[in-house]
Order: C-alpha cells, then structure tokens, then sequence
C-alpha cells in the first residue's frame, strides 16, 4: 500500500538525495496518443509527473507506482524504465524558486531541491479513460495533452519525453505493450491509427492488418462496431493469456 507523502516531507529529510524520478504517462483517446502533464500555479510552465524516493520507505519503482497513483487514480499500470538522466548541468535552482513562488510559497526554498539531481525515467501506458487527473499540491492543472501540441515544458523534461517515444517505438514489436493503450474492445483501425501516431507514420492497411492478425494474439469478437454510417467493422479483444504463453515459449526458446 502506498503512504501519501505529506507537504512537510517536501523539504528533503525523508527523501533520497540527488535522485528523482520522472514518469511519460502516454494515453491515446480519439486516434491521438496523449501526455500527461501538470501546470505550475500561476505560471505557463507544464512538467511531466514526478518526485522523489522515500529513503526508508520505498524501492525506486514502489515511488514511481505512488506518483502514479496519485496522478491518475488507478493502480497496476504497464512501467518500463527507458534511461537515466545525469548531465553534470541538471540542477534547477531558478526554476523551482519560480515555482515555489508562484504557487504562494511562504516559506523559504530549502537548497536540497535547488541541487543537482540524477533522474530515472519510466513510461507509463494506461487507457486513458479510467483515470482521473489530480494536480499536486504546486500545480493547478493535470490533464492530457496531444503528443502533437505539447506546451512549454520545465526542467530537460522535453528531451526525456522524446526518449521515451523514440523507447516506445523501438518497444512496439518486441513487446507488444501498446496494448495497454486500447480499450477492452477496439477495431483494427483503431489499432493501427495508434500504430502510426505513435510512429509518426501512415501504414498501409492490409499489411498491417495482416501482421496483426498473425502474431496470435487478437481475439475476433461476435459484436461488430456501430458508431459510423459505414459498413460495420469486426471488433477485436488483446488476448493476454496468449500473449504470456508466447513470451514464456520464446523465453525457453532462447535459453541455452
């Protein structure tokens, strides 16, 4: 279970030092993949979710499923780490003193937040919408935005959102985990409209249909799609009990 941790704690004494923890939650709703991001009180500056490590309290991924948490509402979300962040000129002190400010702040910035922190990124995959958004305590905002319009970002968080795609990218053959993005039911318009937005590409139909089709893993439901004026499409479930087995098998395939 996942303890909260209080405003007071913010000043350092519970926490890890130098090291943080930064999330790119993507979400994909209306064939557009979506960011999760904050907005500092009174300021036009937005940042990815993120926090720090409870020192007694916490592994590094058990403060990555808290931020989580408390960001979305839901619990048991699809992670992967996608890379570190170090560069000997990752210290934000202006940054956080104009936070700090703007979110009226009457007590004094403590220096340990002003230091230079080595950050691990994760990427999260949720559905969109079972969540329900909730800024922190020095945000007024926490909502979607389309990976196509991201606003001013704070910090370096714009170059680890653009590893985090280009992780993804790479992941989506080897993993499959997009999958986590889809509803229990989508169609297969649906699947590749989230193939090449987050690609960056258009895909031709049948192949991609084709390919889909033949990895095993989607489930042909009886009910057909009825939102449009169109000849009504084949709805398709992901089928994880599949999915495990072939990872299993593949798994002891590759064992020596």
């Amino acid at each position: 279970m996942h303890k909260k941790i209080a405003d007071e704690d913010l000043l350092g004494e519970k926490f890890l030092s130098n090291i943080s923890v930064d999330i790119v939650i993507f979400g994909f709703h209306n064939r557009q993949l979506k960011i999760l991001l904050l907005r500092f009180k009174n300021t036009s500056l937005y940042a990815l979710p993120g926090g720090f490590i409870n020192e007694e309290e916490e592994d590094i991924e058990e403060a990555v499923e808290r931020v989580l948490t408390e960001r979305t509402g839901i619990k048991d979300i699809y992670l992967e780490q996608f890379g570190v962040f170090g560069s000997k000129k990752r210290a934000f002190g202006a940054t956080h003193k104009h936070i700090h400010e703007s979110a009226g702040k009457t007590t004094e910035l403590n220096p340990w937040i002003t230091q230079r922190f080595v950050t691990v990124g994760y990427y999260a995959l949720v559905n969109l919408k079972e969540t329900v958004p909730n800024p922190d305590d020095v945000s007024d905002f926490c909502g979607w935005i389309d990976i196509n319009e991201i606003p001013t970002l704070a910090f370096d968080h714009k170059s680890i959102i653009e590893k985090a795609l280009e992780s993804l990218r790479m992941m989506l053959d080897l993993k499959l985990a997009v999958f986590n993005l889809m509803p229990e039911s989508f169609t297969m318009n649906d699947l590749q409209s989230l193939y090449e937005t987050i690609l960056g590409k258009k895909l031709q139909r049948t192949n991609f249909q084709r390919k889909m089709l033949s990895l095993g893993i989607l489930e042909r439901l009886d009910k057909h799609w009825t939102g449009g004026a169109h000849k009504a499409a084949y709805l398709y479930r992901f089928d994880k009990n599949k999915y495990n087995e072939m990872q299993k098998e593949e798994m002891n395939t590759n064992k020596f």
